[in-house]
């Protein structure tokens, strides 16, 4: 029996936390619900077929690449300022001089059906909500004409792998350039396909069907400093591959990314509410990046610098 007793029975279509006297008891079978993007990871896994959550989350090889990138934005500690006003802190910025609501974009990745049935519709509706750059893959699995008309006022690029064909090449730049795609990103490191284990036990045939874009080089993170450098100024460097919290892009920026862009994570919530599932898991990102940016004293993401982060010992 409970004590104190329950003024009345509570139904169990949903969730429910009674805490009684320090003492959490929750109620089987009702929906849990997320408060970050692992809780999204969770419940995706959850909720897909064995082999599509392999197709999602598998990588090339040992797959280690994958893990670094994640692990190297945990080696990285934040410097907070204090006595700072940030009552007002403004997380919009731009890229290629196109403004967004936060330097957090969705990232290329293909067969978004496999996730929802909407699939890339959904995507792009919840990148146009949000105020942010949605880029599509060349492998989508919707027509780029039904992703435009479902996003109409979005911000899009196209990714490209470039096929050997070149009249191919011209067909589709042309085709995405009259629907309003408003930059190329082109894949220029897959000159063959990475030897995806996961996907070859489970017999998909990769040389037809390419889910993510395998941009993975290890640690992006350490890296970024260097290739910052090295252009000079001359280009925008965005990120792309380990982020997971609003403390990774604060952290990104201050090496020098523009903007970071998200993959898996975004499928994560599409396979979980849809539409609403990418949305909910853009607000989360944003709102812990706002969080970082007044505990470090920021209040513009153009006050983001390198000073506010150090590298741990451990």
């Amino acid at each position: 029996m409970l004590w104190p007793p329950l003024p009345c029975p509570l139904p169990l279509n949903d969730s429910y936390w009674v805490w009684l006297f320090g003492f959490g008891f929750s109620f089987e079978g009702a929906e849990m619900s997320v408060v970050c993007l692992t809780d999204f990871e969770a419940h995706a896994r959850e909720r897909l077929s064995k082999s599509t959550w392999d197709y999602i989350e598998g990588g090339a090889g040992e797959g280690f690449t994958r893990d670094d990138n994640i692990a190297a934005f945990k080696k990285i500690r934040l410097r907070p300022r204090y006595l700072k006003d940030v009552s007002q802190v403004d997380t919009r910025t731009t890229i290629q001089g196109e403004e967004i609501s936060a330097p957090i974009c969705i990232a290329p990745t293909g067969f978004h059906c496999l996730a929802w049935p909407d699939g890339e519709t959904s995507t792009a509706r919840a990148a146009q909500a949000a105020g942010i750059c949605y880029i599509t893959s060349t492998y989508a699995s919707c027509t780029l004409e039904d992703i435009v008309a479902a996003a109409p006022r979005g911000f899009r690029w196209f990714q490209l792998y470039v096929q050997p064909d070149r009249q191919l090449n011209k067909q589709l730049v042309q085709r995405v350039e009259s629907l309003g795609f408003r930059a190329l990103v082109i894949t220029v490191d897959v000159p063959k396909l990475g030897n995806r284990r996961h996907d070859i036990r489970n017999q998909l045939n990769l040389k037809t069907n390419l889910l993510l874009k395998d941009l993975r080089s290890p640690q992006e993170v350490d890296a970024l400093p260097e290739v910052v450098a090295a252009v000079k100024g001359k280009l925008e460097v965005y990120l792309d591959g380990g982020v997971r919290t609003g403390n990774d892009v604060l952290k990104a920026l201050a090496l020098g990314a523009k903007c970071v862009f998200l993959g898996r994570p975004v499928l994560w919530g599409l396979a979980c509410k849809g539409e609403h599932g990418v949305g909910e898991v853009l607000n989360i990102l944003k709102d812990e990046f706002h969080t970082s940016m007044a505990l470090t004293g920021c209040r513009s993401v153009a006050e983001i610098n390198q000073d506010l982060i150090q590298f741990s010992r451990l």
